[in-house]
């Protein structure tokens, strides 16, 4: 049996493109010898001067602003951006090189549909059944170097899903799905090079790649939700607080245990007064402890709102606001101990000294509901263990110096939030 080979060369002789120019045309003009099975490798910049994606930009850092749907990363005048085409890139995909002073090339703009016309125009032209593959520069997370992927496709299989097969040994395969376009584009990268003036290369050998009815290259953008790596450090860290929100509803999916320990990990680095360590977390994981904690701060909380004269239909109506500690699937009660805390004998020193505590807690707190945040999972602070702590105390067998500051609801939400309004921070400033 012959081994699995193919061939992978550059065309020569493509004029300079321009704005209004037929891609197809050019190449089928230089009479490339293009079979059926064949796949051409076309560089990004060829395809954006012939659509026209030359602009006026004496600043190429108010063009990357433009092409810039969300940062991922920044350092310095450095820019890890999403673009408009969905590809997360350094500067958007803008270009300044190769392109005359004072202009700047952006990305087609819908590189997928690019391919396509490039694909149709080399049928009507030549007579043959290609696939088309639009490459661009990428640098890769975690690895030195540029590399050539797909930007757009057509007529190729730009994945391989292999999950539900087996290797050479019989070993079932559950995750490996391979980004055919990608590596197509890369060998291409080896022949046309960065600097050569070969913006086209034809593949042939791979002909099971080529098909009709196929997904664009879009189908290699990872979705946001399945993204692990979606934003930079600083982002992440905005991010995270900025998704900390107060979810109510939850689904029935449990809670990995795991994942609100690491969140615990995070919450006691938070800063304490004189080295201190003043948080402990009690996590209820079993719903006979959720529920007996819950029945008992219950009936603590009527009897407080009766003997404050409240009608009944207002305490049943108080005591509901609690459904979202009862709903949530893992609930965790953030305590604070006062062991190091120093004693002045002075009652307003005392109270100062009680404070600083209250807010390493409140500190340790707020890095908990980030963290879960970070893991993916709703959360609600409910303030009201404040207000029966010897219950509390009691019913989860802690000890006195114990004090419980609230408790969490944690699960995954039910449905995202309601947007919300926008907070103007130079409202919260003073400046001395």
């Amino acid at each position: 049996m012959t081994a699995p080979s193919y061939r992978v060369w550059a065309l020569r002789g493509l004029p300079e493109v321009r704005p209004g120019d037929d891609v197809a045309k050019l190449i089928a003009a230089g009479e490339p010898g293009l079979v059926d099975g064949d796949v051409l490798l076309v560089t990004s910049k060829i395809v954006s001067k012939a659509e026209g994606r030359i602009v006026e930009a004496e600043d190429r850092e108010a063009a990357v602003d433009a092409e810039t749907v969300r940062v991922v990363a920044r350092r310095g005048a450095l820019r890890i951006v999403e673009n408009r085409q969905g590809l997360v890139m350094a500067a958007a995909g803008v270009d300044a090189s190769n392109t005359p002073a004072g202009t700047v090339l952006l990305l087609p703009e819908d590189p997928d549909a690019s391919a396509s016309r490039i694909r149709e125009g080399l049928r009507d032209a030549l007579g043959v059944e290609v696939g088309v593959v639009i490459t661009d520069t990428f640098g890769r997370p975690w690895r030195a170097g540029l590399t050539d992927v797909a930007i757009g496709a057509a007529g190729v299989r730009v994945l391989d899903d292999l999950r539900g097969g087996t290797d050479a040994h019989g070993n079932r395969l559950d995750a490996t799905v391979v980004a055919t376009a990608d590596e197509l584009a890369a060998a291409g990268d080896l022949v046309k090079g960065k600097a050569a003036g070969l913006p086209v290369a034809v593949v042939r050998g791979l002909g099971h790649v080529v098909a009709n009815g196929t997904d664009g290259a879009r189908a290699l953008v990872r979705p946001a939700a399945d993204d692990m790596f979606r934003l930079g450090t600083s982002e992440a860290v905005r991010e995270a607080v900025a998704q900390r929100r107060t979810v109510r509803a939850f689904t029935d999916e449990p809670v990995d245990p795991g994942a609100v320990r690491r969140a615990v990990a995070a919450a006691v680095t938070a800063p304490a007064p004189h080295h201190t360590t003043p948080w402990r977390f009690v996590l209820l994981e079993s719903e006979s402890s959720r529920l007996r904690l819950l029945d008992a701060m219950r009936e603590a909380w009527i009897a407080d709102l009766r003997r404050d004269g409240k009608s009944e239909e207002s305490v049943a109506k108080r005591v509901r606001r609690g459904d979202v500690l009862r709903n949530a699937p893992y609930l965790a009660v953030p305590c604070m101990v006062v062991d190091g805390s120093h004693h002045y004998g002075d009652e307003r020193r005392d109270a100062a000294e009680r404070e600083m505590f209250v807010v390493a807690t409140g500190a340790g707190v707020q890095n908990f509901l980030v963290a879960l945040a970070g893991e993916r999972l709703g959360s609600a602070w409910v303030s009201s263990t404040m207000f029966c702590r010897d219950v509390v105390r009691e019913v989860l067998d802690l000890p006195s110096g114990w004090d419980p500051m609230g408790a969490v609801a944690i699960g995954h939400a039910a449905q995202a939030p309601k947007e919300r309004p926008a907070r103007d921070a130079g409202a919260f400033v003073e400046v001395r």
